[in-house]
């Protein structure tokens, strides 16, 4: 058996891991889409490292972007086999992949308007909202902790990870010539407190693990001083200063966490008088399938249920789903928060509040995750004094905060209070992906202390065997 890694290798995004069997059966697990490189996106999306036709089966971790949005791609380029994920992530991809094609179609639009000036031809995009509806016909859903035969030797098993709805472990269970090796991939680690979301649940021992390294050298603030230093921008910004509260983030995960906060400060009396707006169809149409998966919620979201029916609604919370809406906010003069995608301020929405409040120092920006080194988010966040903005320079007047607890990702600690469900002795190797360089070489530092004898970092497109 061969494990190739062809994404999220010394980076964040773009996540995709080949396994080929003995037999020369192709597993892969993601098939995540490079986000925040700019022009290089569209040739690292469109250039796979593998062919399409000879994947026969697919295994989601979840329902992320940077997981699932090339599963459309890759369909329309000859993909037949199965998608194997969990309910939740299926419902999700449903909405998610639907609008990453909306999006690929509107943006190449507007590129082929700029093309048209310098004289080049038009390009297509990778996927359109069909191709992604289209896609949908491969998906098998399936529940957590239940092994399921993929194929001949091969029985894969979702473990909760705490994450996003529906997030998983993807535990491999995999037979051939009289052995068997057992392999988990973790996805994206979520955190032991989320405010939502079940916690991570320990996984079945394992040969080989495949794990994320996002935060894999930081550490979150607590939860508590979180919702403490959230109320009080919110108060500095809106009651204070009188100025917008711009929250870029994503669509899915991120935005019911901080909707779920807000609700229940406004619950408790603490909230301010103040219109919020989450500007966002897409976290419109997610938060309605989290209403659906109650299975995902923790003890605490479920013993809230009983005395608020709604944990994501609340009097003064407006979910805007049209463009013409979405606009009038950026008129208006009074006091408000605004949450909206992309979460690392790369796209939608969020972009057009950007550029009309980034520059009034009555306003604040809230970065509420991680953001890739090369994004917009990016830049405002180390400080930057102007940016682009849809070709226009912009002056960074507005506050700029950061809040890490919203993250969905485990910090480093996290982590290996995550892995502690193994015995080390018996695990073989450890191949870091999904994080960046620095952070993965920290990390692995981090697991060598620990007792993990073999950690690798993999390089784009380097092959282990079994």
């Amino acid at each position: 058996m061969k494990i190739q890694f062809l994404g999220a290798v010394r980076e964040v995004t773009g996540s995709k891991h080949l396994i080929t069997l003995n037999n020369g059966k192709k597993i892969l697990l993601d098939c995540g889409m490079y986000q925040g490189k700019g022009l290089e996106t569209d040739a690292m999306n469109r250039n796979l490292g593998f062919s399409p036709r000879d994947i026969d089966y697919l295994i989601l971790s979840h329902a992320h972007i940077d997981h699932s949005g090339l599963i459309p791609y890759i369909a329309k380029q000859g993909f037949e086999g199965s998608i194997i994920t969990t309910f939740a992530s299926r419902d999700l991809c449903s909405i998610m992949l639907a609008d990453c094609g909306k999006i690929q179609e509107y943006d190449t639009i507007t590129h082929n308007k700029k093309r048209a000036r310098q004289h080049l031809p038009p390009v297509e995009p990778i996927y359109t909202m069909a191709d992604a509806e289209q896609s949908m016909q491969y998906f098998i859903g399936i529940p957590y902790n239940k092994p399921f035969r993929v194929t001949k030797g091969v029985k894969v098993t979702f473990t909760n990870t705490g994450h996003l709805l529906g997030a998983g472990v993807v535990n491999l269970q995999i037979k051939e010539d009289g052995k068997t090796t057992r392999i988990a991939f973790t996805g994206d680690v979520g955190r032991p407190l989320n405010r939502i979301l079940r916690p991570p649940q320990p996984f079945p021992q394992v040969d080989y693990i495949i794990c994320e390294s996002t935060y894999g050298n930081r550490l979150h603030e607590s939860e508590v001083v979180a919702e403490d230093k959230l109320l009080e921008i919110i108060r500095k910004t809106c009651v204070e200063k009188g100025g917008k509260l711009i929250i870029p983030s994503f669509s899915i995960g991120r935005t019911q966490e901080i909707i779920y906060s807000l609700n229940n400060f406004y619950n408790k009396g603490k909230l301010p008088k103040i219109k919020v707006f989450v500007d966002s169809p897409l976290a419109v149409n997610a938060t309605n399938i989290f209403r659906l998966h109650l299975e995902c919620f923790n003890v605490k979201v479920l013993a809230n249920l009983e005395n608020d029916p709604d944990p994501f609604g609340f009097n003064d919370l407006h979910y805007t789903q049209n463009v013409a809406d979405s606009k009038k906010l950026n008129e208006m003069n009074e006091p408000c928060i605004i949450i909206s995608a992309s979460g690392m301020m790369e796209a939608g929405r969020v972009k057009h509040h950007l550029a009309n409040n980034i520059s009034n120092p009555k306003n604040t920006v809230l970065a509420v995750g991680y953001c890739s080194p090369s994004t917009l988010g990016a830049r405002i966040l180390r400080g930057d004094q102007s940016v682009s903005i849809f070709g226009q320079m912009h002056l960074v007047r507005a506050d700029v905060e950061q809040i890490d607890s919203y993250s969905g990702h485990a910090d480093y600690k996290e982590l290996l209070q995550f892995l502690d469900c193994q015995d080390k002795e018996l695990v073989k190797r450890v191949f870091l992906v999904h994080g960046d360089l620095d952070s993965q070489q920290f990390f692995s530092e981090q697991l060598n202390d620990n007792g993990y004898a073999n950690v690798e970092i993999p390089e784009f497109g380097q092959v282990f065997e079994t």
